[in-house]
């Protein structure tokens, strides 16, 4: 029986939302193990933003230094029309978001995002007791007859025992179903195109130079289908996601590779500059078919937990999925941390009223701009275009509320005056 002083959380997931659980719950002194079902610990090739509220978060725990070495920002937030390219809103980023909300609006690899994390949970010289990394531990069951003390199996037999367990694994958790959550899975009917554009091709060409002229987030609205594009790595790729109707194939596979002669041609008749940036694609292109989550307030079993897309997956049309995880990490370890393991339980019941309200209204904002962005030409389009011109967020959700606030309830814990020459 482990006391009071050496609380232990097992957090199974190490994608961008339970690393940054494990480093906050780190910086309360909080002893953390990561399970990690894949060999290495990593991410994908691509892309992410991360908006002022996430942004907060993780200067919050201490990485501004390693965040300015490796984030590229944007200078707006474009939309464009998808026939002939023209502007039909843009918002100020940059500059902007630090003056307005003390945070900035970076963009980043997920990659760099991501070891930048890592570093910092395992880093000696950091605060709180040094989180342990475990790959290759796929989370088979979960023995909770000692409801004080829930046990992570992993496939070799390996049992991991702590005070609360956190699922941060993903859209298809493995702990959620080990709990008995409800099956709240919805395919969109629509897949993303994934690629990274080499920034040398993109400047090199007349058609897309004016890509790395100033950077900015993209967003091109048309029937049926958006693109969204952005630099990373000061300008070393172009960020892409196209989402387009959903294929047969990636609906059945979940995840397909694809060419870049497929991506160009998923946007017929539109602006000629759009072929011309997807056309400079490389092999490494990848389709995703969308899901989602509905909207589920049962995120706990006793002490066992979920976080991130484990519960509240949503579509990218919000740009929140990795941000809303983030949050999510922040108010978990701000309640963990103000309690004995006696009171581990009451403390994940706040966890999760203070966050499934907030996290299901992006949720749904994130889907009714499935429709909001792909309507056909014709009036609904032109009155969205219109609201488009006077700009405070798509959705019902004003980007106000969105990044200005703090998710948590001690304002030292994120109050970070962003004053530097800009």
């Amino acid at each position: 029986m482990a006391s009071s002083q050496s609380f232990e959380v097992t957090v199974v997931g190490g994608g961008l939302g339970g690393l940054t659980a494990a480093l906050a719950l780190r910086h309360r002194g909080i002893r953390v193990t990561v399970l990690e079902q894949a060999p290495q610990l990593g991410e994908v090739g691509a892309g992410i933003q991360t908006a002022p509220n996430a942004s907060r978060v993780l200067l919050g725990l201490g990485l501004r230094e390693q965040l300015e070495a490796i984030h590229t920002e944007p200078q707006d937030q474009v939309r464009r029309r998808w026939k002939d390219g023209s502007v039909v809103g843009l918002t100020p980023l940059g500059a902007f978001c630090k003056d307005t909300y003390d945070a900035p609006y970076w963009h980043y690899h997920r990659a760099d995002l991501h070891r930048v994390i890592m570093d910092a949970c395992t880093d000696p010289e950091g605060p709180g007791p040094a989180v342990a990394l475990h790959t290759s531990s796929r989370v088979a069951e979960l023995d909770t007859s000692d409801p004080e003390r829930p046990v992570a199996v992993t496939d070799d037999g390996t049992r991991y025992a702590s005070d609360v367990l956190v699922g941060a694994d993903g859209i298809r958790s493995r702990v959620r179903d080990l709990i008995g959550g409800e099956d709240t899975l919805v395919f969109s009917g629509e897949m993303a195109y994934r690629a990274l554009i080499p920034g040398d091709l993109i400047a090199a060409d007349p058609a897309t130079r004016w890509l790395v002229d100033r950077f900015q987030s993209t967003i091109w609205y048309g029937p049926d289908r958006h693109l969204v594009h952005y630099m990373i790595r000061g300008g070393e790729y172009l960020n892409v996601v196209a989402c387009v109707p959903c294929s047969d194939e990636v609906a059945e596979k979940w995840t397909a590779p694809a060419s870049p002669g497929e991506l160009a041609a998923a946007y017929p008749g539109w602006d000629d500059r759009v072929p011309a940036m997807l056309s400079k694609a490389k092999d490494d292109v990848t389709c995703f078919a969308l899901h989602y989550r509905r909207r589920d307030p049962v995120w706990m079993d006793g002490r066992v937990a979920l976080l991130g897309d484990a519960c509240h997956a949503m579509l990218p049309y919000q740009a929140q999925g990795a941000s809303q995880a983030m949050e999510d990490a922040a108010v978990l370890a701000e309640e963990l941390g103000a309690v004995t393991r006696s009171g581990a339980e009451g403390a994940l019941r706040r966890y999760v009223d203070r966050r499934a309200k907030h996290a299901g209204m992006v949720q749904d904002a994130s889907l009714r701009n499935k429709t909001f962005y792909h309507y056909p030409d014709g009036p609904e389009q032109r009155e969205r275009d219109a609201k488009l011109r006077n700009f405070t967020g798509e959705s019902d959700l004003s980007y106000e509320w969105l990044w200005r606030g703090t998710p948590l309830n001690d304002p030292d814990r994120t109050a970070f005056s962003y004053q530097f020459p800009h």
